[in-house]
């Protein structure tokens, strides 16, 4: 059950950030980032501390619906965990990486900054779920 919570809360996490990734004012929107070749709608700043642009709200929204998604079963929400940990583990890597054209993925998301903690933490928190956390197998119910 915890699992599936798990994959439950991060879905509606990962969507909640992608939509307000592109609501003027909760994203300090800017333009003319010289490291990205993507910008457009939703470039900016989400809560003034996290650099996302159109591209990056698109990968929190699709890794909200794929947490929804697996929120149906325990070895699903799982599996979700284990993708989540690597990729933002992955991910805080590029980001820590000093070049620009690294560090912005190659012209494309911006995960540098406060991204790389927040992503750091964000692939803690999925690594514990998909690698150590062991359901407990409850006895069956007499009736």
């Amino acid at each position: 059950m915890l699992l599936r919570r798990f994959a439950l809360i991060y879905g509606i996490a990962f969507l909640g950030v992608g939509v307000l990734g592109f609501v003027p004012g909760i994203n300090q929107m800017h333009h003319g980032d010289p490291n990205l070749t993507v910008e457009g709608p939703g470039h900016g700043h989400l809560l003034g501390l996290f650099h996302v642009n159109v591209l990056h709200n698109a990968v929190h929204l699709l890794f909200g619906v794929m947490g929804l998604a697996c929120a149906r079963s325990a070895s699903a929400a799982r599996g979700y965990a284990r993708f989540v940990a690597v990729a933002y583990g992955l991910l805080v890597i590029l980001g820590l990486i000093p070049t620009a054209n690294i560090n912005h993925t190659f012209g494309l998301i911006p995960i540098d900054g406060n991204d790389v903690w927040l992503h750091a933490l964000l692939a803690i928190v999925a690594g514990y779920f998909g690698f150590i956390y062991r359901t407990v197998d409850r006895p069956a119910r007499r009736t």
